[in-house]
């Protein structure tokens, strides 16, 4: 504990004594469940990273994607979804390779031909993300027991080995990302969480297999996680708000560490 204590000053202390600035982009137009994860991030950044003296700058205007206002931010974030523009799409691409930082949550990373996101940006899904296409989901959100996998990394070198989370709708890709050497995997689903999901479905509920659900590329500094999804009543036309994206502190950790090493991390 006392190791650990020790290890999150120091993180804390650097970042903590510059002010950063975070510029989220957000859609928050189709699915509540998203709607409701941004709505809920765009409370808690501001109010965690105030604490920092941090500005976060939350936008759904996506014509500020571009390379003049991206380079006047440390990190940028997508909540729920990524540029459709080509310009928007080559300035984000500009910025990252020339050492710009990126968090991207849950349907950030989603693309499916044929889909209103179709998979039709090579870079980003493939060489960037690494993920590919969607594939499947679980349902219903369910919290999972994520495991820590790659222990030496700085955003995960203080979690415990595995831990709750909150619950989530979790995303199954195309490509198997412990095949792809650029890739650093963080978090993936452990064992211990099958069955994963209610259905009703059978294809809803995972009772085995490997799912990456939070990872890093070597060649950008980028964190891309999977939660992102609320727990909304659909059945009963409520759209009730029944799961909240920040009700686990681990993952809350994990996403703040995250934050403080890609301010961190070197070009």
């Amino acid at each position: 504990m006392k190791r650990t204590t020790l290890f999150l000053a120091c993180l804390l202390s650097i970042p903590a004594a510059f002010s950063q600035k975070i510029l989220a982009f957000y859609t928050a137009k189709e699915d509540q469940a998203h709607i409701s994860f941004v709505h809920e991030a765009n409370k808690w950044f501001p109010a965690t990273l105030s604490k920092y003296n941090w500005t976060y700058d939350a936008t759904n205007d996506w014509s500020k994607c571009n390379l003049d206002t991206l380079s006047k931010y440390n990190v940028v974030l997508f909540l729920d979804t990524r540029p459709e523009d080509p310009a928007q799409r080559a300035d984000f691409q500009k910025y990252m390779e020339r050492g710009g930082a990126w968090m991207g949550f849950h349907f950030s990373a989603f693309a499916l031909t044929p889909s209103a996101y179709n998979q039709d940006w090579n870079w980003y899904h493939n060489t960037f993300l690494g993920s590919g296409t969607f594939v499947s989901n679980t349902w219903r959100p369910a919290a999972a027991v994520l495991r820590v996998e790659h222990r030496e990394h700085k955003i995960v070198q203080e979690l415990p080995d595995t831990f709750r989370s909150a619950p989530n709708e979790w995303y199954r890709w195309s490509n198997d990302l412990r095949r792809n050497k650029d890739i650093r995997i963080l978090l993936s689903i452990d064992p211990a969480s099958f069955p994963l999901g209610t259905g009703p479905k059978p294809n809803e509920i995972w009772h085995s297999g490997y799912y990456p659900v939070a990872w890093t590329n070597q060649h950008y500094k980028m964190v891309y996680m999977n939660m992102g999804h609320n727990d909304i009543d659909y059945e009963h036309g409520t759209n009730k708000e029944l799961s909240y994206t920040f009700s686990s502190p681990d993952q809350n950790r994990f996403i703040l560490n995250a934050l403080f090493y890609l301010v961190n991390a070197k070009d």
